[in-house]
């Protein structure tokens, strides 16, 4: 007991001096409003750069594989999401100066991603295997743009070397194989993935708010995620998912489109 409580000081210690407190975004309508954590010797710069060049080499394989796409899908993410990220300013005043990028590559993968600084990729598959309409893509693409607004990856990356801190202290403390994985299972089970679901939950709201501030219907997040539940027969329980279940993240939204409905209404006049 004495060493898990000496280890306990010394990684308290190391975070305090090592982390930082921040706000990556405004609120917004939706209120999202939780304070992140991040190690100081990760920047943000860092994560972009790396990011910027594996974004590189995905779009080169695809090309070279003839994935990547300039067809009528295509031309339908492009239109999308130059309409969300023109409403980024709203939660972060750098955002629009972000060097934005867009592509669309060919696959059965029902998936899209909006890497740090702003590298979008949609997959062909998630549009046209589950027919989204343009305001449900636009949730897709405006839950992805989030991520990015919230520097979910880096703040993930700042965990991680934060039990990977943890770990060595307690190697240096005496802690046994036994109890470094049991406290690396409840970091991860505790901490990892109830945060990681967090970070779903606030990139769904986020991204209802953008959509709605971009002229899409909020409703459209309900049908999306639906859509996205019959397609996913065989998901992982919500415990042993980074993921929230379809309905805690739809009952999530529910309780959200009455304060983004006044936005969309705005936008549509």
């Amino acid at each position: 007991m004495m060493k898990l409580r000496t280890l306990a000081v010394a990684v308290g210690a190391v975070a305090l001096t090592a982390c930082q407190a921040v706000n990556t975004t405004n609120s917004g309508a939706v209120g999202v409003e939780r304070k992140q954590y991040m190690f100081s010797l990760i920047s943000a710069d860092e994560i972009n750069d790396m990011y910027a060049k594996s974004y590189q080499e995905t779009l080169s394989a695809a090309k070279s594989q003839g994935a990547l796409q300039n067809t009528a899908t295509a031309r339908r993410v492009n239109d999308i999401s130059r309409r969300l990220i023109a409403q980024v300013g709203y939660f972060r005043p750098d955002a629009p100066k972000w060097n934005w990028e867009v592509n669309v590559i060919q696959s059965n993968e029902l998936n899209a991603n909006c890497g740090p600084g702003g590298k979008i990729i949609v997959y062909s598959g998630i549009v046209e295997q589950l027919k989204l309409t343009d305001d449900e893509l636009a949730q897709v693409i405006g839950h992805e743009i989030a991520h990015a607004l919230r520097e979910h990856s880096r703040e993930a990356m700042s965990k991680a070397y934060g039990v990977q801190m943890a770990s060595q202290l307690g190697a240096a403390f005496g802690l046994g194989q036994g109890g470094l994985q049991a406290a690396n299972l409840g970091v991860e089970y505790l901490m990892t993935l109830p945060n990681s679901r967090g970070n779903e939950t606030e990139a769904d709201l986020i991204g209802l708010e953008l959509a709605a501030r971009a002229g899409f219907n909020p409703n459209a997040s309900i049908s999306l995620w639906q859509k996205m539940a019959q397609a996913g027969n065989g998901a992982p329980p919500e415990f042993m998912s980074t993921h929230p279940s379809s309905d805690s993240r739809m009952s999530n939204l529910q309780r959200a489109i009455p304060q983004v409905m006044p936005l969309y209404n705005q936008a549509k006049r």
